[in-house]
């Protein structure tokens, strides 16, 4: 029964999560594993506000900012799966793993 291990990537670095995006991606081809993705998500804008404390308060200027996402599946590969999973990432991206079996019509 095979695994599908759905890794989700975000960032606030559009650019520095395609860089990492494409090195998973090198990876997997060059390993003959079979991947799925990139599957882009629309991007997030976050607008958080920022409030003054002291005598007059009020607030400033919200803080803006953009989060970008990219899902890939690995299907089966376990061993690669588990390395990918396991490695370590830049502090700006964000990784979650999810782990799915599958079984075949009739068992």
């Amino acid at each position: 029964m095979p695994f599908v291990t759905r890794l989700t990537l975000k960032s606030g670095d559009g650019s520095l999560l395609e860089s990492v995006v494409a090195d998973l991606k090198s990876r997997a081809e060059r390993k003959g594993v079979e991947l799925r993705g990139p599957h882009p998500k629309p991007p997030v804008k976050i607008s958080v506000p920022q409030y003054k404390t002291g005598p007059d308060c009020g607030t400033f200027e919200p803080w803006n900012y953009t989060v970008y996402t990219r899902v890939i599946e690995i299907v089966g590969h376990d061993e690669f799966a588990r390395d990918v999973t396991e490695q370590s990432y830049p502090d700006r991206i964000h990784v979650s793993a999810d782990i799915e079996q599958f079984s075949q019509a009739g068992e």
